[in-house]
């Protein structure tokens, strides 16, 4: 018995200094991009990790910092109220201090031009990508994309842009997130004026190409305010998680719609949310 425990020892028992590395996803994620961007000619960045997401950022270690505040601002409380997943990989933002670094970068990471002068987030190309000199409200936009995607798959464009929109312009409240009404206000309300808004029935049935291919604005300023009132209702998170559990059997949300707010006449109601919306104002 004695041999045989000595030879278990030798088997088993290595110096510590031996012992495997522990992985660090972030420090071997970090490393394998400083080598990437420098191959890039983006050697001057600042990175930071904001769990799950690295922040890099052109401008100075301030600067970043303050900006990556934002993004753990919205972590931190869209997973306290909304996503019980997180994204899957981890995911790169990209905090450009001005337009013209921003167009650069983004042709040099992407390959191709932004479509928006703002920011976005690209799935295809795993991060954010963001005109941080445009303030942070996009940001917090485009945070919400990726976790919709981990959280919700095959989540409806106007429930997806409905919740980025509802919190590009956002503030805590009682230690929630609260979206605020914002500049797609006076859009919606000119096109409610000109009967241009589409019912919710159609809204929450429209595919990805028709919900996009609207260049006014009022699909996007339509789903914010729905979901806007329901906020403001008491109904939102209830709604959401109603309509998650609920994506298999109703896939575009309007059965779950109905349901949460109790209504017997959506034509009623939604009339009733025009003259809602048209008193809210903004600033």
């Amino acid at each position: 018995m004695r041999l045989l425990a000595v030879l278990a020892c030798a088997a088993c028992t290595s110096p510590a200094s031996s012992a495997p590395r522990k992985q660090d996803p972030y420090a071997d994620h970090i490393a394998a991009l400083r080598a990437q961007l420098a191959k890039q000619g983006m050697k001057q960045v600042q990175i930071r990790v904001e769990n799950p997401f690295v922040c890099i950022g052109n401008g100075t270690a301030d600067e970043l910092a303050h900006d990556a505040s934002t993004v753990k601002w919205a972590v931190t409380h869209l997973e306290a109220d909304f996503f019980t997943a997180r994204p899957a990989k981890i995911l790169d933002v990209y905090l450009f201090r001005d337009a013209d670094s921003y167009y650069q970068g983004v042709r040099t990471l992407t390959g191709d031009d932004p479509g928006t002068p703002y920011g976005f987030y690209s799935s295809a190309n795993h991060g954010l990508f963001m005109n941080i000199a445009t303030g942070g409200g996009t940001l917090v936009h485009e945070i919400v994309h990726p976790y919709v995607e981990a959280d919700f798959p095959n989540a409806p464009p106007w429930l997806n842009e409905g919740l980025g929109s509802l919190f590009e312009q956002s503030a805590d409240k009682d230690g929630h997130i609260v979206g605020l009404t914002n500049w797609r206000l006076a859009g919606l309300q000119k096109a409610i004026k000109a009967r241009r808004v589409p019912t919710f029935e159609q809204l929450t049935h429209l595919s990805t190409n028709d919900f996009y291919a609207d260049d006014t604005g009022v699909n996007y300023a339509a789903s914010r305010y729905l979901l806007y009132y329901l906020q403001e209702k008491g109904l939102l998170r209830d709604f959401y998680t109603a309509f998650r559990a609920a994506r298999a059997k109703d896939p575009s949300g309007y059965a779950t719609l109905v349901a949460t707010l109790g209504e017997q006449d959506m034509t009623a109601f939604e009339a009733r949310w025009r003259a809602y919306v048209g008193k809210l104002t903004f600033p």
